[in-house]
């Protein structure tokens, strides 16, 4: 695993002289930093983040209620705007205007947490599933509840997660399947414990950046309810989405507006969808109807990460079982300001115009420009896994989204760790290297110490050329001796 200085430009690499002599240290490159997840500083909404603050501190009405502990579901308003929202963007596949099927959350890390308070036992839930390649810190949060040791890689294909390979995984725990919850016999009626807990991203999955194909989500959501699993879908990108021209036409510029590609039919649709034709639902606030998908959303990639503000939609007892969580009934639901300042920026259009004039439209420029990078100095040394540019006009149009690009290193002698260690020792350049996205505990099941993933949403446009030149040089003068270095170390988490 690669190290980096909490600090790089202050302590980076090439600060010291080859001869280690700090009165003769040569001018440190500044970093570049391709590992880091983040959207870029000039893309955060300011202007619209005050407009939406001012609103909620001069309005009588709303301030207080925005100010104290919020009711366990979360800011009702907001709830209703984003039920009324995703029943628009999702209209084509029915999806109900129903504020009951929406959870207020402090962000999708946080409550993946919550999920796995009130919706597994660690002595009946079996394991946790985690497709594979993975977003490597969510591991953790499935460590802290109880399932260390307990993680599985479940590979990808072509279409997504490969459910061949993860039926194979649950028949394993079925001759001696526990009877019932031993440790959590408080969470019926409102909650459950799953047999199986199933992690994925199905659109723009981080870090190899495909969408599940429809089929694929439905063949996912009928194993589930075979085996007792619930699917957590981190659909964090699916509004940053974006048409890719081809590779011979011209973007007008990064300003243009970029409209959401109708958007494929989420797990959580799909499971509602199957379910309404086979189990009609006459109560439709049954304990029993908790479903075996939800989607966990976030307003961290689409506004601004320091709001900690998510949602889940689910069937409606799910969404009511998870707000009774001990957390949300003890502090009342999390970010119930920013909740509120959410709220202005939905009911006002500003959320839909930042996203369709700013967001995308900036997002879709850095991707051709990494693409182009990519093409023009990395193509003899690495594969690109997915989210190319097409070259014909017969070809189909094509989506991609996210903040990544996945890459296949093409010498079989080459090692990511090492090439992410080199990379910033001599070139001061922070890349993320493939096992960083192993399953914890399960790192044989699923390895990737041949793939690389650069981001091209944190850093500014002309350091993503540069960074790319940066690594080239150092692949192509991979088999020249190595000069030593006295490069600070420091944890990669510093830079996630």
């Amino acid at each position: 695993m690669v190290l980096v200085p909490l600090h790089p430009s202050k302590a980076g690499p090439a600060a010291a002289s080859a001869a280690g002599n700090s009165d003769q240290a040569i001018p440190t490159k500044p970093l570049i930093n391709l590992l880091r997840g983040w959207p870029a500083p000039s893309l955060l909404p300011v202007d619209q983040l005050k407009m939406a603050t001012a609103d909620v501190l001069a309005d009588t009405g709303v301030v207080v209620d925005s100010l104290q502990y919020g009711p366990d579901s979360g800011f009702q308003p907001l709830r209703e705007q984003l039920a009324s929202y995703l029943s628009r963007i999702f209209a084509a596949y029915g999806v109900p205007n129903d504020p009951e099927r929406i959870c207020i959350t402090g962000g999708a890390s946080q409550n993946a947490a919550c999920i796995l308070q009130s919706f597994t036992d660690p002595a009946y839930t079996a394991c946790v599933w985690v497709s594979a390649p993975c977003y490597f810190l969510m591991c953790p949060i499935f460590e802290d509840s109880g399932f260390a040791g307990r993680l599985r890689a479940v590979p990808e294909d072509d279409q997504g997660t490969d459910v061949k390979a993860l039926e194979r995984g649950f028949k394993e725990f079925e001759s001696s399947p526990p009877s019932e919850p031993v440790y959590k016999n408080n969470l019926a009626p409102q909650r459950k414990a799953y047999r199986h807990i199933v992690y994925v991203v199905p659109a723009s999955s981080n870090p190899s950046g495909k969408t599940m194909t429809v089929s694929r989500r439905e063949q996912l959501v009928r194993l589930a309810r075979k085996y007792d699993a619930l699917l957590i879908a981190d659909d964090v990108y699916d509004f940053l989405q974006w048409d890719v021209p081809r590779a011979d036409a011209v973007l007008a510029n990064k300003q243009t507006s970029v409209a959401l590609p109708r958007p494929l039919p989420r797990l959580v649709d799909v499971d509602r969808m199957i379910r309404l034709e086979e189990e009609p639902i006459e109560d439709p606030k049954s304990s029993r109807r908790f479903g075996n998908a939800i989607s966990n959303g976030s307003f961290s990639k689409i506004v601004a990460p320091g709001l900690r503000t998510g949602w889940v939609e689910a069937t409606p007892a799910f969404a009511y079982g998870l707000a009774q969580t001990g957390s949300s009934k003890s502090g009342g639901a999390p970010s119930q300001f920013s909740a509120a300042t959410i709220n202005v920026l939905m009911r006002t259009g500003e959320l839909d115009r930042y996203l369709q004039e700013v967001m995308r439209p900036a997002l879709q420029w850095r991707h051709r420009l990494l693409i182009q990078a990519y093409e023009k100095h990395l193509s003899p040394f690495l594969e690109l896994k997915c989210g190319g540019l097409p070259t014909t006009d017969s070809e189909l149009p094509t989506t991609y989204g996210g903040y990544f690009l996945w890459f296949k290193l093409r010498r079989a002698d080459w090692s990511a760790a090492a090439i992410s260690k080199r990379a910033f020792a001599q070139e001061n350049l922070v890349i993320a290297e493939g096992p960083l996205f192993e399953v914890k505990g399960d790192e044989a099941g699923a390895q990737f110490d041949d793939h690389i993933r650069l981001c091209f949403a944190w850093e500014d446009e002309a350091k993503i050329e540069e960074g790319v030149e940066r690594l080239a040089r150092v692949l192509r003068n991979w088999d020249e001796p190595e000069a030593a270095t006295d490069a600070p170390q420091a944890g990669a988490g510093d830079f996630k």
